[in-house]
């Protein structure tokens, strides 16, 4: 501090922090003005029918809640000056204790990160001046939840949204808009205040210790960092992330903290895309660079010179690549890199009839990121001729929709990404000829035949591409076999656990004795269950054995009356034998089922004297009724305890099961979110998987209807079936890891920045 303070440290401290949320208050109506001038814009765009009228309802919802919105922010961004609420947050985050958080307040915590991401990117200069003279005035760093903190404020925006009945996805479609005029307000606040310090004397320090920041990972981040260059003021916080949040390799990923998930949902899947929403962030600020002017919302049509160039290369793409597939087929590294160089040689051709700054940056992204997708050598050769392909139609939809650039979702993405990861795990001589091969080849070819459909083209196709995974997987008939089987196991023990349920909750004040009971929950329900799944659920087999077991628990009560037990006397032979049959269903024959029928029969003996309360009849009627449709009353509460049996596979199938492992739940435990993420695994998917001390290459073929067996193939012809909470157990332990964890195209667009960020003229050239 260069000259003493006139008042107070702390004050000075409150008094900046109040020059500056009065600041950004005053600057809500503007904000509010920029949200709604963007929506109505919007709405006034052609697009789908369905488009358009999303676009109008949230233009309609908007102009209901928007007062409420910035009434809320006013009011919050006030609130947050109390000094009880700062220190009462301050104390709650260094305490160190765990709560509970909804997945709404996750979902806004991480909506407002994404925010503050960008902002701090804009601001950071004045930012951290501001947070260097408060630090000297407190003796300490801004707290995590400090109002000058940009995240503070963009969380605030994001829950205040939500809280004036405005809904997320719509607070997603004014996100770039929004950020941007917030960045402008908060960068012209942290000035307000640093000229507040300035007439209080209050100077940063020259230490410049004070201005390095090591992340956890060790490494240095600097405020002060000199770039230069077209695109690194774009790209300098790219570097930064990857600093602190390298890219690990598959397995570094999912090891490291699996055994705690951080936050609620935080599994290395959510991880993952938090990632490649910072990679898309980065790349939409290269693009629209006052450099480039290009418009993220509104694209613009394409340059009359770029259209033609773009129609010539449609009509020559059949004669263009029919001698280089023939090149390909040697599989040799020459092939590929003639193939890489056509690309090359493409875009340069294409950038020269580029009419703006904007469509020569699009091209020489799109040209790098499939120079890199070309690179990949885990993608066979013969596939890869078909994505070079790909190039000029990507483009086309690049220049028209630039959506392309900001969601990882886009259809085209998502399509590559799909196409590329079912491929990793094969070589050129299985891949070539095979039928996956030949569906990459159609897909790409109805592509090209629709040039001027954009995402619907590339959505339709990857629809196309899912069924065809679906039935692909699962052709080969062992495979299908054991699907089949798999499914029918599912059924199985999902319906004896439900029948296990209902017949607990029927039984529960029924004066029934406890070998009845157990007799009926740990067998009769595995009869039920295997005759519902052969024959049905309404069979007459099916039908017969639910009548069973209300005839039994009848039998088995008190008979204070003659009548009664001269009925019991009459019915217990054909009882007896619906017993013996509905225990032979089950393969428990001769002296295993006649010991079962002795304890029933003991039971029903001792029954038969007894003088205790009888069950009225009126109860096993309705027993009996409710057992007829029990369908239509059981639910899902209890799938995740079903067992599976693997002898049950083998005897099934009346094969040698050898080749197939049978993985069990085992009670390991496991986080919910964990068993989230396995149940969200893509079909075709390529894993690592590390099985009793041995690895193997496999590939997620199959889940069942109600997701808790997945099926995993390996390429050495074995079979991996793997239940849901074990599953989920192997993902949270490292033991299985996904091949490829980002998607092909991420991956492209981090090597395209990372060589603007070293070349930034040729974005331009």
């Amino acid at each position: 501090m260069s000259a003493p303070l006139s008042v107070p440290q702390r004050r000075l401290a409150r008094q900046a922090r109040q020059k500056f949320v009065e600041g950004v208050c005053a600057g809500l109506p503007d904000l509010d003005k920029t949200v709604l001038d963007f929506l109505t814009q919007l709405m006034s765009q052609t697009g789908t029918q369905r488009e358009m009228q999303s676009r109008r309802d949230a233009w309609q919802l908007y102009q209901q809640h928007h007062s409420d919105w910035v009434a809320h922010m006013d009011n919050a961004l006030h609130e947050a000056l109390a000094p009880h609420i700062s220190t009462a947050r301050d104390t709650r985050a260094a305490g160190g204790e765990f709560e509970l958080l909804s997945d709404d307040v996750v979902e806004n915590k991480i909506a407002a990160s994404r925010m503050a991401l960008t902002i701090t990117e804009q601001v950071s200069h004045q930012l951290d001046t501001v947070r260097q003279r408060t630090q000297s005035l407190e003796g300490q760093d801004l707290g995590s939840n400090d109002i000058l903190r940009p995240e503070s404020v963009c969380l605030i925006v994001v829950e205040q949204w939500c809280k004036a009945g405005l809904p997320r996805t719509d607070l997603l479609t004014v996100v770039d808009p929004l950020q941007r005029d917030l960045a402008n307000l908060l960068q012209k606040q942290y000035q307000t205040v640093n000229a507040f310090y300035v007439e209080q004397g209050i100077t940063p320090q020259n230490d410049l210790r004070a201005r390095v920041r090591r992340t956890e990972g060790g490494a240095v981040t600097g405020s002060d960092a000199g770039t230069g260059g077209l695109a690194s003021q774009a790209l300098a916080q790219s570097r930064q992330a990857m600093a602190a949040a390298p890219a690990a390799p598959p397995r570094q990923a999912q090891q490291q903290g699996m055994g705690a998930v951080f936050a609620p949902g935080m599994t290395p899947l959510s991880r993952a895309r938090q990632r490649a929403q910072g990679v898309m962030g980065q790349l939409r600020r290269l693009l629209t660079q006052p450099a480039t002017g290009f418009d993220l919302v509104n694209a613009p049509p394409v340059s009359a010179a770029l259209a033609y160039a773009l129609t010539a290369y449609r009509i020559q793409a059949d004669t263009c690549y029919s001698g280089m597939a023939t090149l390909i087929e040697d599989y040799s590294p020459a092939a590929v890199v003639q193939l890489a160089g056509t690309v090359r040689e493409r875009s340069t051709e294409l950038k020269k009839k580029a009419a703006t700054a904007g469509e020569k940056a699009i091209i020489e992204v799109v040209a790098l990121m499939f120079q890199s997708i070309l690179a990949e050598d885990r993608i066979p050769p013969a596939v890869r001729v078909w994505f070079a392909r790909l190039q000029v139609p990507v483009l086309r939809v690049a220049l028209a929709e630039p959506e392309f650039f900001s969601n990882i979702a886009h259809p085209a993405r998502q399509l590559i990404d799909r196409m590329g990861a079912c491929v990793m795990g094969f070589d050129a001589t299985t891949i070539n000829g095979s039928a996956l091969q030949a569906e990459i080849r159609r897909v790409v070819q109805v592509i090209e035949q629709y040039p001027e459909t954009g995402r619907r083209v590339f959505q339709l196709v990857y629809d196309e591409f899912e069924k065809f995974l679906s039935k692909f997987l699962t052709e080969k008939q062992a495979t299908s076999r054991l699907v089949s089987v798999a499914q029918q196991v599912e059924q199985r023990e999902t319906l004896a656990i439900q029948y296990t349920i209902e017949l607990r909750t029927m039984l529960r004040d029924m004066p029934v004795r406890e070998e009845i009971r157990e007799f009926l929950f740990k067998t009769w329900a595995e009869v039920l269950a295997l005759s519902a799944v052969r024959e049905g659920p309404q069979h007459a087999d099916t039908v017969t054995y639910k009548r069973t077991a209300a005839d039994l628990v009848w039998a088995a009560s008190a008979k204070p009356h003659r009548s009664d037990r001269a009925q019991v006397i009459q019915s217990l032979p054909g009882l007896l034998q619906r017993l013996r049959q509905g225990l032979a269903l089950m393969g428990i024959d001769g002296a295993a089922q006649d010991a079962q029928i002795k304890v029933l029969t003991d039971t029903l003996a001792d029954a038969f004297l007894s003088k205790t309360a009888s069950i009225p009849q009126s109860h096993i009627d309705a027993m009996a009724k409710r057992l007829a449709n029990l369908e239509d009353f059981i639910g899902d509460a209890a799938l995740g305890d079903m067992p599976l049996n693997a002898d049950n596979i083998e005897m099934m199938l009346g094969i040698d099961a050898s080749s197939i492992h049978v993985i069990a739940d085992n009670g390991a435990p496991v986080d919910d979110a964990m068993v989230a993420w396995a149940q969200e695994l893509q079909r075709g998917t390529w894993f690592t998987l590390d099985h009793n001390g041995s690895s193997a290459q496999v590939q997620y073929a199959w889940q069942s209807q109600r997701k808790q067996l997945h099926l995993f193939a390996a390429t050495n012809g074995s079979s991996y079936l793997i239940q849901l909470r074990r599953l989920a157990a192997y993902l949270q332990s490292g033991l299985l890891v996904a091949q490829d964890e980002e998607g092909i195209t991420l991956r492209a667009t981090r090597d395209a920045l990372a060589k603007l960020d070293a070349n930034p003229e040729r974005l331009l050239g």
